[in-house]
């Protein structure tokens, strides 16, 4: 069914609409329980809004959750623990930004509470998920954008083509006033400085994001798609965090990173032209624009590698929780679902709209919620 995008209310002009699949879920939240030495027992307990809440401040029992993955929606990640603990002091979040390789593994062996990923779940990865946890669990938590961040002094409204971008990243490009970055930057000063191009070196969701991207958009790309692919040129760096210190540090370089992460280290980020050949200036209104009409599937694992609306950013994802369906601690399953639930109402929203991403509408979380209530 087709459904209205109220939630990027300020975003979307016109307002956006989802076509959402019926959610057939059915969701035991649960965690499996790596070395955290306290759970509470009990289950969660609701507000007056109706929202399951974690055990109250005073109960005498404290529960300790780990996660690990993503990077890119790190800074959401630690403004939602923070605050979720102000509000529930006994339960304490903790998360390593690793990557989604690194954390989709941790997840499968089970040696931490939740996983996070920029990349849905793939068959093989399903595959080696252990029986006895029941079945993976991935849901939504927020939408994303990866941007082109560059370090070149005074140049500030870089514009690039699909054809020059793709061709930075298969090092066909080398210079940055190659007469193909000229033609679309009429009255820049390009210097007659090599290109460096700035890539993640770990297993990455944003790396996934990027080059499912730069296999619709680039003929010549023949690295293909993953976490990892073996890059044709450029330098390496960890975790989003690593591409743009390494981007800060290297004048001429330029490198894919997810916007947050550009804008906290204010880097400029450039303009790209997408699959209708309008130049879109990387912002959550027109990263929300790639989102308009598409159709999510029943499992959540929506892919829109170079959506096709017209203004539409052309790198854009959503980003997921994963959770163990068959609890080995009822406790911490509930704080689970009641920490999720929390952080996409209307208050967790806040957070991400502050920070530059993409809340989802309210259909999806109306879907996310029942999907955590089902038994």
């Amino acid at each position: 069914m087709t459904l209205s995008f109220r939630l990027f209310q300020s975003l979307i002009s016109p307002k956006g609409l989802f076509s959402i699949v019926p959610i057939g879920i059915a969701l035991g939240l649960a965690a499996c329980s790596p070395q955290t030495p306290t759970t509470a027992p009990g289950a969660a307990k609701p507000d007056s809004a109706g929202t399951a809440m974690a055990p109250a401040a005073g109960s005498g029992s404290t529960v300790s959750l780990s996660g690990a993955g993503a990077t890119a929606p790190n800074p959401l990640y630690q403004a939602w623990f923070a605050a979720y603990n102000k509000k529930n002091p006994n339960v304490q979040i903790s998360y390593q930004s690793v990557g989604s390789g690194a954390g989709v593994k941790q997840f499968l062996a089970q040696t931490v509470d939740f996983g996070a990923t920029d990349s849905a779940l793939k068959p093989e990865e399903r595959e080696k998920y252990p029986a006895a946890a029941g079945k993976p669990i991935q849901v939504p938590s927020t939408g994303l954008f990866v941007v082109f961040a560059y370090n070149l002094d005074g140049v500030k409204d870089l514009k690039l083509s699909r054809e020059v971008y793709c061709g930075i990243v298969d090092g066909s490009i080398k210079k940055w006033n190659d007469e193909k970055i000229k033609k679309d930057n009429a009255g820049v000063t390009l210097p007659d400085t090599d290109i460096t191009f700035v890539h993640r070196s770990d297993g990455s969701g944003t790396t996934s994001i990027f080059t499912k991207h730069l296999v619709k958009a680039c003929p010549n790309w023949k690295a293909g798609s993953d976490k990892s692919v073996e890059w044709p040129t450029g330098m390496g760096g960890k975790g989003n965090e690593g591409v743009t210190a390494a981007i800060q540090q290297t004048k001429g370089a330029i490198g894919y990173t997810e916007y947050s992460n550009a804008k906290s280290g204010n880097l400029t980020m450039a303009t790209l032209q997408n699959k209708a050949g309008d130049f879109v200036v990387p912002t959550p209104d027109s990263a929300a624009k790639a989102l308009s009409g598409v159709t999510i599937p029943e499992d959540f694992a929506l892919s829109i590698p170079d959506p096709e609306t017209k203004g539409a950013y052309p790198i854009v994802s959503l980003t997921w929780l994963l959770f163990y369906s068959t609890p080995k601690d009822m406790a911490k399953g509930d704080a689970l679902k009641s920490f999720t639930k929390w952080a996409l109402s209307a208050e967790g929203k806040t957070f991400a709209t502050d920070l530059g991403y993409i809340p989802l509408p309210e259909e999806v979380v109306t879907k996310v919620n029942s999907a955590l209530d089902a038994k």
